[in-house]
């Protein structure tokens, strides 16, 4: 192993570094082929693309606080660092847990996510079904791939994310202009019988959980070039290009299939998950079905390599912090956490392997996946309104006079995810994709680090009062000086 340090590499992501990262992590391609079907079968059909631009706007309500607060605050640390300053040291350490259980349990089912599509979707369809891969080697094998380029750097991650993305992009531009100029965009979904037609909450609900993965750009600003410009904007980016995009690909879907017969038709195909490929085919022809089934297995590559590399981070941040072991705050001569994705390896390889051993006879998309995926989207959307209250709270402590953008904008996105996160747990089911007992008692673990995190954080005020004190200083450091310039400037 090459020689450690406890620096991340410095000035290496742009704005466009940092958008592909999060663009990556929700990965477009999936959306369009997994996603938006559900949404519109379960949600309220012809108005999920409302939907989606509700939510938008909802997180770019949270943005504008967001970009205030980023301006004075330079870390690895991402949201939980928010939440020490706003919230207090023992709510950023629950914030912290929750966050770092959340974005470990991404990868692990990532994992199975990739392998079942790699080995048993896209290889079977593309040998005529003479060759099915078994879905844990296969996912083992891409993960070890991931693993390389991120400790490689952040710099190569972002190359790589950039042509994927790129490529994701392409397919679903070229299958939503083949909609458009065909059969053309249906204008009534702006029309309020198609918005809340079927379940509106249920459509809001599973459109947010296609925006998890912009909050990474909290996690970049070490290495970002100028951070406390570089990350609100890369923010604003990403969340505007994700619901434009989105709420595009959606249209396109509900435009094709008749705006009131939309949910209709999407139930049809729920079970056997094709709808999009079906419309795929009649408007781009079988070799664009192949393309988009290929280009499925490449997003959900890029969507691992982006949530290997946050939850690389948030475990170096916690052990910077002497909160997890100082061993993981170590870096290796590329400036990548290189100690803290191993341990994000180990910790995904043993799960699914857990879920593969236990289930020998059962794909990963119906044991492991609901697993992972459907309890990391719950965990991230809380770590998203815990933020989002820390903000207001940061700046009402500091009496800050600009009401709009540190009070009202962040309070209404509050709000709106506190909202979200309450009915991702009523409806967890819906989220996971999965009512199996070992799945529905998971938002429980969330309870336990709550707990943990509480009984944690008066451990070390009262045994490790030094460590408690430097959460502050190691999480996040916080420039008092520059802050208080900055507020001055902006007053």
């Amino acid at each position: 192993m090459a020689e450690a340090n406890t620096d991340l590499a410095r000035n290496k992501l742009g704005v466009g570094s940092i958008v592909f990262l999060v663009l990556a992590a929700v990965a477009p391609v999936t959306v369009l082929i997994v996603v938006l079907p559900l949404a519109i079968s379960l949600g309220n059909g012809g108005g999920v693309p409302i939907s989606i631009l509700l939510v938008a706007a909802a997180l770019l309500l949270f943005a504008v606080g967001y970009a205030q607060i980023t301006k004075e605050l330079t870390n690895a640390g991402g949201f939980y660092a928010i939440a020490v300053k706003g919230l207090g040291k023992t709510a950023g350490l629950i914030t912290g847990l929750i966050a770092t259980i959340g974005y470990n349990a991404f990868v692990a089912g990532a994992l199975g996510t990739i392998g079942f599509f790699a080995g048993m979707v896209v290889v079977p369809e593309l040998t005529g079904g003479a060759v099915t891969l078994d879905w844990f080697w296969t996912g083992l094998v891409l993960f070890v791939v991931v693993f390389l380029l991120a400790r490689s750097g952040i710099h190569v991650s972002a190359i790589v994310l950039g042509v994927a993305l790129v490529l994701e992009i392409l397919l679903v531009f070229a299958f939503g202009l083949a909609v458009l100029f065909r059969t053309g965009f249906d204008l009534a979904i702006f029309t309020p019988e198609i918005i809340t037609g079927g379940s509106l909450w249920i459509g809001l609900l599973l459109a947010a959980t296609a925006f998890i993965g912009f909050e990474a750009t909290a996690l970049f600003g070490e290495e970002a070039k100028e951070p406390r410009k570089t990350i609100p904007r890369a923010t604003f980016v990403a969340i505007i290009v994700i619901g434009l995009m989105h709420a595009f690909a959606a249209w396109a879907i509900v435009s094709a299939l008749g705006l009131k017969e939309a949910q209709g038709v999407a139930l049809e195909h729920m079970e056997a998950g094709d709808l999009t490929q079906t419309i795929i085919a009649e408007y781009l022809g079988e070799f664009g079905v192949i393309v988009a089934l290929i280009l499925v297995v490449i997003s959900l590559f890029a969507a691992q390599l982006a949530f290997h590399n946050s939850a690389g981070r948030y475990l170096f941040s916690l052990g910077r912090a002497h909160v997890l072991p100082s061993w993981l705050a170590k870096t290796n001569s590329k400036g990548s956490p290189e100690r803290a994705l191993i341990t994000n390896f180990v910790f995904a390889v043993i799960i699914a392997a857990i879920f593969r051993y236990t289930f020998p006879e059962l794909p990963s998309i119906l044991t492991l996946v609901p697993v992972g995926l459907g309890f990391a989207t719950l965990s991230i959307m809380i770590v998203q309104a815990i933020a989002a209250l820390s903000v207001v709270a940061y700046f009402r402590k500091r009496r800050d006079p600009r009401i709009l953008s540190t009070l009202i904008a962040p309070g209404l996105g509050f709000i709106a995810l506190a909202i979200f996160s309450v009915m991702a747990i009523v409806n967890f089911a819906t989220v996971a994709g999965s009512d199996e007992p070992y799945v529905l008692v998971l938002p429980w673990i969330l309870v336990a680090a709550v707990i943990g995190g509480i009984a944690y954080g008066a451990y070390l005020k009262s045994k490790k009062p030094a460590i408690y004190a430097g959460l502050s200083d190691d999480l996040e450091k916080f420039d008092e000086e520059l802050a208080e310039a900055t507020a001055e400037q902006q007053d």
